[in-house]
């Protein structure tokens, strides 16, 4: 039997549309994605702020550096192109105690590394001339960082992919892989696949996935719960654009923000909250499942060791409001507990080496025929398009 062409590629999300894009522009095998839910965007890429993000808080020369760079213009491209809102609306990171100035120059000397355009320090008065209702020590201005829907834009590269001659299938949750000379058998609910190279972005389930096909991961996923706040319409004038504190130089998440979103809306959040459930959207989540296998990770307790500090600050701002609140009115003083409003929640799947790292960088292992995409945190939406590219790449070197 001739070895067969098709790639498959597992994961109906941003990256994975991204990856299935990038394959299928090139003349070759045919693409089929398989997404386990019955949309597209159901996780991650729909539970979002929809900020794409400049690059300015990346290690130079890392993966995420690189990648943001490329993929927020080529995102903003594709928007254009395929009739996606987005709008460049630039954003202030505000200092707002003295401690935080020498992490603000850090963030400003990688801005610049990263070959970010137009970044402006700004003083006080400065950054009252742009918000007048922010308060900060210092800021940095960053014109390059702007907003979008990312679940529209899922749904559009999904028809580009279609459009290409690949296959997009929703409701083709993956439950085996195999090995046969020269090929990898997919077996789904529903069928089965003989194919070439498997590519998988599957996110909140990847370091599974992977066991599932015979890879070691090499890291362990934890999922930590961002819930996310509206700002009533009365008061969404507070803010003009995008408003972020100076972040824990220790962690990867960026600190409660706020975001003018494209529809106008102006929103709040997220915290970064431990989940006992990876698709734990509600308050009350816990799968026994989930919770088991993460309390059973090595790694887990040594991340719990080093961070329990930061963890039981955001323990507090779930569980009191207030808190939130106080956390915001460090930015925005005016800011009042009756003018927000519960909007819903997302998780994110952060990978943990067996050592306690929060991996900070994306992370793939490859194997034979196989790419797994391990760790896609915060920005890998916007830089979803050059993520895809640098999967593509390492498929064909496979192949």
């Amino acid at each position: 039997m001739d070895p067969p062409n098709d790639i498959a590629v597992i994961g109906g999300g941003i990256v994975g549309l991204a990856a299935a894009m990038a394959l299928a522009e090139e003349p070759g095998p045919r693409v089929v994605v398989l997404e386990a839910e019955e949309r597209l965007a159901a996780h991650q890429s729909g539970h979002n702020s929809g900020v794409l993000h400049s690059g300015l808080y990346y290690a130079p020369g890392s993966l995420k550096a690189r990648l943001c760079r490329e993929g927020r213009e080529a995102m903003v491209r594709f928007c254009a192109t395929h009739g996606v809102p987005h709008r460049r609306c630039g954003k202030l990171v505000v200092a707002t105690d003295a401690g935080e100035i020498a992490r603000l120059d850090e963030l400003e000397r990688r801005g610049r590394a990263n070959g970010l355009v137009g970044i402006e320090r700004l003083g006080p008065e400065q950054i009252r001339e742009r918000e007048p209702h922010v308060s900060g020590l210092a800021a940095l201005l960053v014109p390059e960082a702007g907003v979008t829907d990312f679940g529209a834009v899922v749904e559009a590269m999904g028809a580009r992919v279609r459009a290409l001659g690949g296959e997009v299938r929703t409701g083709a949750r993956v439950t085996r892989v195999r090995r046969e000379p020269g090929a990898l058998v997919v077996e789904t609910m529903r069928d089965r696949l003989r194919v070439g190279a498997l590519v998988s972005c599957a996110g909140l389930q990847a370091d599974r996935f992977a066991r599932r096909c015979g890879v070691a991961p090499g890291v362990a996923l934890v999922p930590f719960r961002g819930e996310y706040w509206e700002v009533v319409p009365e008061r969404r004038d507070l803010v003009r654009h995008l408003v972020y504190p100076v972040p824990d130089p220790e962690l990867p998440f960026l600190g409660v923000h706020l975001t003018r979103g494209i529809g106008g809306g102006l929103e709040a959040g997220p915290n970064a909250l431990l989940s006992f459930a990876r698709l734990g959207y509600s308050r009350s989540s816990f799968s026994a499942r989930d919770a088991l296998e993460m309390l059973g990770t090595p790694g887990f307790w040594r991340m719990a060791s080093r961070h329990w500090r930061s963890g039981l600050v955001e323990w507090q701002r779930a569980g009191r409001v207030r808190t939130l609140v106080a956390a915001l009115r460090r930015l925005v003083p005016e800011i009042r507990l009756e003018d927000l409003r519960y909007r819903g929640a997302g998780v994110r799947a952060q990978a943990v080496s067996p050592g306690g790292r929060l991996l900070d960088d994306f992370h793939f292992v490859e194997a034979d025929r196989q790419v797994h995409l391990l760790n896609a945190p915060s920005p890998a939406a916007t830089a979803s398009i050059a993520i895809g590219r640098e999967i593509a790449a390492r498929v064909r070197g496979k192949k």
